[in-house]
């Protein structure tokens, strides 16, 4: 998705990475993506925690290399 916003929280923790993707998210409009890169393990445990909790939606998790994922996630209404 070329126009897709996105960031590389690898090597971020948490939850540091949660508030980098949180700021993205309220740049965008409700229902505009945002696609993440994010490590395995304990980031990969919080933040699609953090999002469902925020009232944004993963609308797609992809692994990718090794061990990370590609995740595109939609931001909620206000």
């Amino acid at each position: 998705m070329p126009d897709t916003p996105s960031l590389d929280m690898r090597g971020v923790l948490c939850p540091t990475n949660w508030v980098y993707i949180k700021l993205k998210l309220e740049d965008l409009a409700a229902g505009d993506t945002l696609e993440v890169l994010l490590d395995d393990g304990e980031p990969m445990r919080n933040v699609p925690r953090s999002v469902k909790s925020e009232g944004h939606r993963i609308l797609q998790v992809h692994p990718e290399g090794e061990g990370y994922y590609r995740l595109l996630i939609q931001r909620g209404k206000d």
